[in-house]
């Protein structure tokens, strides 16, 4: 459980490092932010405190959906409303923090009273970025048991789409859970990317029988998944067996931001759904349990560093939990109580899922999960 805990709480480490009031999240240079953490002191000198450090809207929208998922539900139709019902509240507390563009005009679309199509949005074709892969972790949490994969590849596809409805988005959505699901399992980090590309086709499947924008989803499909490939292939680790990954001899700040750069498709390194994972992903590879290593990577990079730290954070607490951490980053951090109870539930909701064998029903040990 402590895991759980420590995951939800640093990914909002990770979220608040990154973003920085808009300060650092808006600074297109690794250097410039290093430069200005140096003069704070350093990592280990930084006191997080809700004022200072508040959490973006896209550690908001991962609470959301954490609380979604731990709700009583019993079939997964339910926890769509429910899920529908949490975004569309959630909008008027995201005011003042600059709330992703996609997920604000989905959130006009999704129809909390419609019984049958309240989570149905259009297809957008402005719906590519981060913003579904930042709020998924908590969906592998909840469906971490390899047994589960089906429920994770439809929850995270389903949630995704509501506010990022274009495989570029709602992918990303399922690449997150896929490798929360992963950390808990405890499977080697080098083989998440190559266990990634052999799950994309479940979702394609899933896709398909759902019939919904097939013609439109097609080329962005693709899309997607040619660019993970060409990272594997570029840190060698695209072969089973392949377990050193090749990292280029020199890393700094600005050689990150290039190399970030060339993986994404605008210039803005962690700005979708398919590149913010990856940037999570390539500094977990990098830093293993080195959390200030992982930071340097992942929170202080001139791209989208609060999406990428929200990630990193919360897949490095089901590895690795706090030990590392200085507690100065966590202890007075906003909405800190909130988030070691949501974790602690998904904990224990995940524990206590029963097995079913209807695939729309889940039915749940009565009240004895404790949520």
């Amino acid at each position: 459980m402590e895991k759980f805990q420590a995951a939800m709480l640093l990914g909002a480490v990770g979220d608040s490092l990154g973003y920085r009031k808009g300060r650092w999240e808006g600074c297109t240079s690794g250097s410039q932010i290093q430069k200005e953490l140096a003069a704070l002191g350093g990592l280990a000198a930084l006191k997080l405190d809700p004022e200072n450090w508040p959490l973006s809207d896209g550690a908001l929208m991962h609470m959301t959906t954490a609380e979604a998922l731990v709700t009583d539900f019993w079939c997964l139709e339910d926890l769509y409303r429910e899920v529908v019902r949490l975004f569309v509240a959630a909008m008027v507390s995201l005011q003042g923090r600059t709330p992703d563009p996609s997920t604000v005009e989905s959130c006009a679309h999704l129809k909390p009273n419609n019984f049958l199509l309240a989570w149905h949005t259009p297809f957008n074709e402005k719906g590519s970025g981060f913003g579904a892969a930042t709020k998924s972790m908590c969906v592998g949490m909840r469906y971490w048991q390899s047994e589960r994969l089906e429920n994770l590849v439809e929850v995270s596809i389903e949630i995704g789409r509501m506010t990022h409805n274009h495989p570029i988005g709602f992918l990303g959505s399922l690449c997150t859970a896929l490798f929360a699901s992963y950390a808990v399992q405890g499977k080697p980090v080098v083989s998440w990317g190559r266990d990634l590309m052999k799950v994309i086709p479940k979702a394609e499947d899933y896709c398909r029988k759902t019939i919904r924008h097939m013609a439109e989803y097609q080329e962005k499909w693709f899309y997607f998944e040619a660019k993970w490939q060409f990272y594997l292939q570029e840190r060698e680790i695209e072969e089973e067996g392949q377990n050193k990954p090749l990292f280029p001899q020199s890393y700094d700040a600005d050689e990150t931001d290039k190399v970030y750069k060339s993986w994404s498709s605008e210039g803005r390194g962690g700005h979708r759904g398919h590149d913010a994972p990856m940037i999570a992903y390539d500094a977990l590879l990098a830093a293993g349990s080195d959390w200030g290593e992982l930071c340097k990577r992942a929170m202080f990079h001139g791209g989208e560093s609060s999406a990428t730290g929200l990630i990193a954070g919360c897949l490095y607490g089901l590895l690795y939990g706090l030990n590392q951490v200085p507690s100065g980053l966590y202890q007075d951090l906003d909405k800190r109580e909130k988030l070691e109870e949501l974790g602690a539930k998904l904990y224990q909701m995940a524990a206590t899922e029963k097995k079913h064998s209807a695939p729309q029903l889940l039915v749940h040990a009565g009240s004895s999960h404790g949520s």
